[in-house]
């Protein structure tokens, strides 16, 4: 269970697109990041996880783009967490248009497959490595009943050879939400059971979700909660942090695992099945305009194929 203070966040603080900032979007940093170099930039070597050929390394991160105060600076922060650690997938949520103009000015697109999903005010997207993964097909499952648009973005993609099934999205907003992002939870785990069972199916969001919400739906045999199988490591429990995080300036202490991974790794004989072997939080140092790249932290997570 989730030990926070008994404080209600905010129905617009809680990753719902009504009291995001509308400040200036700044000067756009000059110059642009290149995301094929191979060698890793940043200054502090700690922070560095550099992946080997046979792993695959994955981002999960709500980036915050609704709110727009420094976005082009923190959209930049973003593009050096991924020359840092490399990684062949990256799950985004709450992008919105000029957050992947920005991406793309950056040279993402040289680096990456960039896959968009929706055309609204705000959507979730995939990086693919393009020298790494190659996609296959994608799909946009649209939640029934959800009052902010939110969706399930499935990418079907070939790694070293074998199909894997990506999946990222953006659980329902706001505590009084619950029972929607139950439903949405139940959606995502179906479609994770149901895979083949030669198919690796990893899925990484924003899910907004408590631990008694999970607790109700539970996750189907065979799906893993990558936090809870790797050790509940303190450091990487709590992605939405005030403590620590002050992009948005909450006085109130909030601490949530808001963005989860979840994986279903293949069951048939002989065929590859990932297992995780490492996570880690990104983010946490901030950049030189005084803001974290998000409120989020981001998941940085590898894993092994057995």
């Amino acid at each position: 269970m989730e030990k926070v203070l008994d404080v209600e966040v905010s129905p617009e603080r809680e990753t719902g697109p009504k009291a995001k900032r509308k400040k200036s979007e700044g000067n756009a940093p000059q110059g642009c990041i290149d995301l094929t170099e191979d060698s890793p930039t940043c200054s502090n070597q700690q922070q560095q996880q550099t992946t080997t050929t046979d792993k695959l390394s994955v981002i999960s991160w709500n980036v915050d783009g609704l709110d727009t105060d420094n976005l082009a600076n923190r959209a930049k922060g973003l593009c050096s967490v991924l020359v840092s650690y490399k990684p062949e997938v990256v799950l985004l949520q709450e992008l919105i248009p000029p957050y992947i103009r920005n991406l793309k000015k950056w040279a993402v697109h040289k680096a990456y497959t960039v896959i968009e999903g929706g055309k609204g005010d705000y959507f979730t997207g995939m990086l693919l490595k393009n020298s790494r993964v190659t996609l296959l097909e994608s799909e946009i499952v649209i939640y029934p009943t959800t009052k902010m648009t939110r969706n399930l973005l499935v990418a079907k993609v070939s790694f070293k050879g074998q199909e894997l099934w990506l999946m990222t999205s953006h659980y329902e907003s706001c505590k009084e939400n619950g029972k929607e992002r139950m439903k949405q939870l139940r959606v995502v785990m179906k479609r994770m059971r149901e895979a083949p069972d030669n198919i690796n199916v990893l899925f990484g969001g924003d899910t907004n979700l408590r631990d008694t919400e999970v607790a109700k739906v539970g996750l189907p045999s065979g799906v893993l909660d990558l936090w809870e199988r790797l050790g509940k490591q303190e450091q990487c429990r709590y992605t939405w942090d005030t403590k620590v995080n002050t992009n948005k300036n909450i006085p109130q202490i909030c601490r949530f695992r808001f963005d989860r991974v979840y994986l279903r790794p293949a069951t048939r004989e002989g065929v590859p099945h990932l297992a995780p072997d490492h996570m880690a939080l990104v983010g946490l140092q901030k950049l030189h305009c005084g803001l974290y790249p998000s409120d989020h932290w981001g998941i940085f997570c590898s894993f092994s194929a057995e």
